[in-house]
């Protein structure tokens, strides 16, 4: 008596040619939804290591960066930091707030090819590759010394703060900085 009106607690069961009828009707919307989440879904939600709207991006150190000072807490300069050939590179962009009595500033502690040159466009993160989470194996200068650091780079905070650890000889024996992503 398939088809009929249970009564009671008894349970209705849809005859097999009932059964196909819907299994029929119903896959073409499964698909059709399947379809429009896999799109839309894509469409808000970038993969690792995409730029989402705002331009932050999940895993990858390059972009503009807010370098923040160790003892006032304010942002001294934009960094902007690229790839090349598989490494990281990064130069100084811009100077907040400078010296008004020095506002173009030039590295004169620096040696090298480094020294005397004016500190807005100074090369000051080489030769950085992926290690894992996080970049290692290059350099970082410090402008203010002249002195240059073994450096390592990792993102937190979703892509929002960038980890900059330079040291000498053993990573226990350096400093970190917090850079913030420039938006």
């Amino acid at each position: 008596m398939a088809g009929r009106i249970p009564e009671g607690n008894a349970v209705a069961v849809p005859t097999s040619k009932q059964a196909r009828k819907y299994e029929n009707l119903m896959r073409p919307s499964l698909v059709l939804c399947l379809v429009l989440s896999v799109v839309l879904g894509s469409l808000s939600t970038p993969a690792r290591g995409e730029t989402s709207a705002q331009g932050i991006t999940e895993t990858s150190p390059v972009g503009r960066w807010k370098t923040v000072d160790d003892a006032t807490g304010k942002v001294k300069s934009v960094v902007t930091i690229w790839e090349e050939a598989g490494k990281l590179y990064g130069r100084i962009q811009k100077l907040v707030d400078p010296d008004p009595h020095d506002p173009n500033p030039r590295c004169t502690p620096c040696t090298g090819d480094q020294k005397g040159r004016p500190v807005v466009g100074l090369k000051i993160l080489w030769d950085l590759q992926k290690d894992g989470d996080a970049w290692s194996g290059g350099t970082i200068l410090d402008p203010e010394s002249g002195k240059t650091y073994k450096c390592l780079l990792s993102i937190e905070d979703g892509g929002a703060k960038l980890k900059v650890r330079g040291y000498i000889g053993l990573s226990l024996l350096g400093r970190t900085q917090y850079w913030l992503r420039d938006q």
